[in-house]
């Protein structure tokens, strides 16, 4: 049985991710059926229980409040509403519900017991339930954990030299400090990156090596083609091509063997044929429904449509830690205080896409 070999060099990768892509599907496919059934694909739903009006700069992110990208922004989501698109979601295949918040970081508070009620909730629903909520302590990792959390998602996004590139409000320390907390708690991680921002092959493969430097390798690992949304720094991306995605998809999976590789944002941009070939190339989950957070998404009929052509069938909730958390007795819910950086430097793009929201809403307010 083939183990994560934490010990890869970004040379040794590199020359994996180049290889003839017949080969490289090849190479990831055996590798894929070592360790998971080629014909199950895990469906997940993607649930924005609290959308828009972020603090933080991310080039890619149509949510952050300094960029006009015209989305509906919405407070915390109330955990009937939660519960109800869940029910839904797993009436229609999905055997996951990621929720996710447009938040810097986890306050406690208010706020936070809710969310911890919305993963009472769907845990009870024999739903495989994560999270992605922006950074979080160690403290509050283990309470999402006791509350039947299974996931906790935070990408690094890419390499940590690119990343300067891309946002400037939070360090790339911090996402790694993130991971860390949550590990040490009984959640798993789920972890990855976005490709077509811009970055090289180098900074590709600098991702991984990333994922590869944590103490323990994700066991998630969510591979995301930018979706370029006009009002933000990367609207002017050209769409990154399907070769491209099924390249990092094959890689990833020969990397991290046991890892589930999950096909996310950017399907909208990828024909049938090329999702069939994200597959076979070691991808096993994907995102249902007919939008991710704020960007489109097939819809569940054509996926199934998809599925009934390829032979593929979704998967049941996976054996978890639910039930298996240690509760806490008589030990308080201490505010943890974790001081998050603020780099400081500036991205030229993110300043000109800040500088153009401004003019917009300061033109609508003067016709309003």
């Amino acid at each position: 049985m083939t183990e994560t070999n934490q010990n890869w060099t970004k040379e040794e990768i590199l020359d994996i991710y180049n290889k003839p892509l017949m080969e490289l599907i090849y190479e990831a496919s055996k590798v894929h059926r070592e360790h998971h059934d080629p014909l199950k694909i895990q469906v997940s739903k993607l649930i924005s229980i609290k959308t828009g009006g972020c603090s933080e700069d991310c080039g890619y992110c149509p949510q952050a409040a300094r960029y006009h990208t015209n989305i509906e922004k919405n407070d915390l989501m109330p955990v009937e509403e939660v519960l109800s698109k869940a029910a839904d979601a797993k009436a229609t295949g999905s055997s996951r519900v990621c929720m996710g918040a447009a938040w810097r970081n986890v306050q406690d508070g208010e706020d936070f017991e809710q969310v911890l009620e919305m993963v009472r909730g769907l845990s009870a629903m024999e739903m495989e339930v994560c999270c992605t909520l922006g950074m979080v302590t160690e403290n509050q990792a283990t309470r999402l954990a006791e509350a039947g959390l299974h996931y906790y998602n935070h990408n690094i996004d890419t390499s940590e030299e690119y990343y300067k590139d891309v946002i400037s409000t939070r360090g790339f320390e911090d996402r790694i400090k993130t991971l860390e907390n949550v590990r040490k708690s009984a959640l798993k991680v789920c972890s990855g990156g976005i490709i077509g921002m811009g970055e090289s092959d180098n900074d590709r493969i600098g991702m991984l090596m990333g994922l590869l430097a944590l103490s323990n390798p994700p066991e998630s690992i969510p591979i995301n083609a930018l979706v370029p949304v006009e009002g933000t720094p990367l609207e002017g991306q050209e769409i990154v091509p399907v070769w491209d995605v099924v390249r990092m998809i094959a890689t990833t999976r020969i990397v991290f063997p046991k890892s589930t590789v999950r096909l996310s944002a950017g399907r909208t941009e990828i024909s049938k044929e090329g999702q069939a070939l994200c597959f076979m190339a070691g991808a096993s989950s994907i995102f249902a429904g007919d939008k991710l957070l704020t960007t489109p998404n097939p819809g569940d009929n054509e996926d199934m449509q998809l599925f009934n052509i390829l032979g593929l069938t979704p998967t049941e909730k996976k054996k978890d830690n639910t039930g298996k958390v240690k509760i806490r007795k008589n030990q308080p819910n201490a505010i943890e205080e974790e001081k998050w950086s603020r780099p400081g430097h500036t991205i030229e793009r993110n300043l000109e896409a800040t500088k153009k929201a401004k003019e917009i809403r300061r033109e609508l307010k003067e016709t309003n």
